[in-house]
């Protein structure tokens, strides 16, 4: 049994961020504590609360935050996504958690899921108040990524509307935005497969996201390749869990990236794709992490 609060705490610029924070019932002295929060353009109501009532359920508190410009944390532009910013606000975080009274500070684990993984990989080699690392169908590459994604035609046309929106925000107007998700092939997205639309289209609660997403974040996004830090995530234990057929954070960049890590580290092939352990493969993703976590913290 756990207890789940909302909580909010401050990042920079007077941003506050929103978060749930589960803690466990019947915990004996401080609790080693799992920091997490979602991918690119997600919210904590996108299928990731149940990794954390599992997270909860054996013995850890959990603090699931929405990054800012998302969900319940504050932050403008909207559905805006710069992975530095994230980054800096994920350190909050953890410091928050490490404040937490039921919390020891010297037992903390991140867990990251698909862009977030990225970020798990980021802070596990840069932030050593972190004891253990998950990964989760990470992002690894983003220039590489989108080089499979984008079709070559398409290319000097995003470089072309890149410098229009750059132009246009020098003379006062807002970021420029375009679809996260969309079955029309005419309409500019950064996801069009039909796993990915289901997944982004599932119902959350009203007014908490929208199908939108500034185009400035699609250019960071190429610009973004925290695989370049998994070599370093070392001494820190990592954990990867990597989908056998993923599109979104592509199996074979992962597959490569892994092996560039050094010990102690573990690998975990999931069934599926990208978005299967939210969904089908929740049990044995949840329970992986689960077990990396109590061995290291």
């Amino acid at each position: 049994m756990f207890e789940k609060k909302e909580v909010r705490f401050p990042a920079e610029g007077g941003v506050e961020l929103s978060a749930w924070l589960f803690v466990p019932k019947h915990g004996n002295g401080p609790l080693p504590a799992i920091t997490m929060a979602h991918g690119f353009a997600g919210t904590k109501y996108h299928g990731i609360e149940p990794f954390a009532e599992a997270f909860a359920e054996a013995g850890f508190a959990v603090l699931l935050h929405d990054h800012r410009n998302f969900g319940d944390s504050g932050g403008t532009p909207r559905q805006d996504v710069n992975p530095w910013q994230q980054i800096a606000d994920w350190r909050r975080a953890i410091s928050y958690i490490q404040a937490r009274p039921e919390v020891d500070e010297n037992r903390i684990g991140i867990w990251g899921t698909s862009y977030a993984g990225g970020h798990a990989l980021v802070l596990g080699a840069t932030d050593r108040r972190l004891k253990a690392v998950v990964a989760q169908v990470p992002a690894i590459d983003g220039y590489a990524t989108a080089l499979r994604r984008i079709p070559p035609e398409a290319i000097a046309d995003l470089d072309a509307r890149f410098a229009v929106d750059e132009r246009a925000q020098l003379n006062g107007e807002p970021p420029a935005t375009q679809a996260i998700v969309t079955h029309d092939p005419a309409r500019p997205a950064a996801y069009r497969a039909v796993d990915a639309v289901s997944f982004y289209l599932q119902s959350v609660p009203e007014g908490i996201w929208e199908n939108a997403l500034t185009l400035r974040s699609v250019r960071w996004a190429r610009m973004y390749s925290p695989g370049e830090f998994i070599d370093r995530v070392s001494p820190t234990p990592l954990l990867m869990l990597i989908a056998e057929r993923d599109h979104i954070a592509v199996t074979d960049l992962a597959l490569k990236a892994y092996q560039q890590a050094l010990e102690p580290k573990r690998l975990v092939l999931l069934k599926g794709g990208h978005f299967d352990p939210y969904l089908s493969g929740l049990a044995s993703a949840s329970r992986e992490a689960v077990d990396w976590f109590t061995k290291h913290l």
